[in-house]
């Protein structure tokens, strides 16, 4: 007899620490389930390829969503970033539930375009969410001519005819910097990553124009690409710093886990924060709050996000007729805490 090597509900629950029935609301995107423990779950998941049984009446499952968790190449969607994954997946759970759908949350890692395509074509779903944060324009396109309908969240582009649920990185900037404006500085820096991830991108070319906006000037020493893991921000901060003369008065970095890695190193090479720099940073992670100092960051309803990303899928659906491209940005708040304070005078 052939033996099964088919990972079971039973080795996730043991692995991950929780019970069976747990595993199973997981996957059926069901029961209140803490976020952190969905995390959890769903990394055990992706960590032995585990696949969900085909149901044999599809009927049961015609109004299924599935939610694709997608790590293309790791440096983003990782633990790191566990928390505002959980986030988006409580906000499309609440919403589909009161709309009637099931939802389901699939992960993947080391993915291409090809296979994700794949992956809808054999599954019985009749929408899909799909986590955006690492894929390409290339990418994205690709997988919207499968023509399955589709809504793409946490990332965001332009000249595509397909549907998105982002975050509004430009007006979360704008505010960013208006605020370190306000405290006094004018020698602002911008700490990103040439990671691939679309709203780096993004928040990198909001800075640049919104400095310009507000009447700020720009200089290209003050500009820093380091790594998007805690470990990477803090090692390629410590280089960066190394190789230049000058340091700005604030900063404002991608993410937090980039201005955690960032003022790791500051501290380390002697510079006191915020006395000597200001620290800005970007989600709002649990994590902010706790750090010393703790850390001022912008606050995006992650939740909002994956609510609205089922709000639209469900307009799709019951559409008559085909509909344009739903582009949606939320919006965003400026958490003030003790890592920003006004320009010392004199």
């Amino acid at each position: 007899m052939k033996k099964n090597n088919k990972p079971t509900i039973k080795q996730i629950a043991e692995q991950a620490g929780v019970s069976p029935s747990t595993v199973s609301l997981v996957l059926n995107g069901k029961g209140e389930i803490s976020g952190v423990t969905r995390s959890r779950v769903l990394e055990v998941v992706s960590s032995l390829n585990y696949l969900p049984r085909a149901p044999k009446n599809r009927e049961k499952t015609a109004k299924t969503i599935k939610f694709l968790k997608i790590a293309k190449h790791g440096h983003t969607v990782n633990r790191d970033h566990s928390h505002f994954i959980s986030d988006y997946i409580d906000g499309m759970s609440s919403e589909a539930t009161s709309r009637g759908y099931k939802l389901q949350v699939l992960s993947y890692e080391n993915v291409t375009a090809s296979d994700i395509t794949d992956i809808l074509a054999n599954s019985d779903a009749t929408a899909a969410i799909i986590l955006g944060t690492e894929l390409t324009r290339e990418d994205i396109q690709k997988i919207q001519d499968f023509r399955l309908p589709t809504v793409f969240i946490d990332s965001f582009y332009d000249l595509i005819d397909a549907n998105f649920v982002d975050m509004n990185n430009g007006d979360a900037v704008y505010t960013v910097l208006s605020h370190l404006k306000d405290l006094g500085f004018s020698k602002i820096g911008f700490v990103g990553s040439e990671t691939q991830t679309r709203n780096f991108a993004l928040r990198k070319k909001a800075f640049m124009k919104n400095m310009h906006h507000l009447g700020l000037t720009v200089n290209s020493s003050h500009i820093l690409s380091i790594g998007s893991t805690i470990a990477s921000a803090y090692e390629d901060s410590l280089e960066a710093l190394s190789n230049h003369d000058s340091v700005a008065e604030a900063y404002f970095c991608a993410n937090d886990i980039m201005a955690y890695g960032f003022t790791k190193a500051l501290k380390e090479k002697g510079y006191k924060i915020p006395q000597d720099i200001s620290i800005v940073g970007f989600d709002n992670l649990p994590m902010s709050a706790t750090l010393d100092p703790s850390l001022t960051t912008i606050d995006v309803s992650k939740r909002k996000i994956g609510s609205m990303a089922v709000t639209v899928l469900d307009e799709l659906l019951n559409a008559e007729g085909s509909l344009p491209a739903v582009k949606v940005q939320v919006g965003a708040e400026l958490v003030v805490r003790a890592s920003t304070t006004p320009k010392k005078t004199g």
